[in-house]
């Protein structure tokens, strides 16, 4: 298989500075119904990507949960991306809709979001993945995937006569952008691509070449 031969062509739609709307996150939603009325596999699915404390970068997928003043996600704090955040607050997302050829990245400061934010999400969860939140010590290496089950099986017969509460070491992030760049995929890989930027509170708007 020549992997090098594997391409497409980008021709659905184009991106202009005169039709995008002047607020990146009223751009961003818009998107996102057109991406969720495309039947997109894991619409909401993004990459985050964080500073590794080796110095390396680190991306894995996670879900979007919310938008507001930023974008919100959640994990165990204890996790590799919980103490890469906590060490540094910087982060990017990249949402890719192969459906619309379309391509969105966001870069920005990430903060914890509150506890009453955090309890709100994790009980609206469905029983088996708060249990999952408890059981699971994330990013550590464990033995085998038996003794995973039997954790598990261990907070089950914890909180069988009781209420289960939120793990204090899960909850959500927030970033906070200060760019945010609309992909549009175009013909001969002339694709269009708008960047807005913050400046003094304000979104400057350009475009950047493929």
């Amino acid at each position: 298989m020549n992997i090098s031969a594997i391409r497409k062509d980008y021709a659905l739609k184009t991106l202009e500075i005169s039709n995008i709307n002047k607020n990146p996150f009223e751009q961003f939603h818009i998107w996102l119904q057109e991406a969720i009325k495309s039947e997109a596999l894991e619409v909401n699915a993004m990459t985050l990507s964080t500073l590794g404390l080796d110095g390396f970068p680190n991306g894995r997928i996670v879900l979007l949960k919310g938008i507001d003043s930023g974008f919100v996600f959640f994990t165990n704090y204890e996790s590799q991306k919980g103490k890469e955040l906590e060490n540094s607050p910087k982060a990017s997302l990249t949402f890719f809709w192969p459906e619309l050829e379309r391509q969105v990245r966001v870069n920005g400061f990430v903060e914890k979001i509150s506890n009453e934010e955090s309890d709100e999400y994790f009980f609206s969860r469905p029983l088996g993945s708060q249990i999952g939140a408890w059981a699971s010590p994330q990013s550590k290496k464990i033995p085998s995937r038996e003794l995973l089950e039997q954790m598990k099986l261990d907070v089950e017969k914890e909180f069988s006569n009781k209420p289960i509460q939120r793990p204090p070491h899960w909850g959500g992030f927030r970033l906070i952008p200060n760019k945010i760049e609309f992909w549009q995929g175009r013909p001969s890989r002339l694709h269009d691509r708008l960047i807005f930027e913050l400046n003094n509170e304000s979104w400057e708007i350009s475009r950047l070449a493929p």
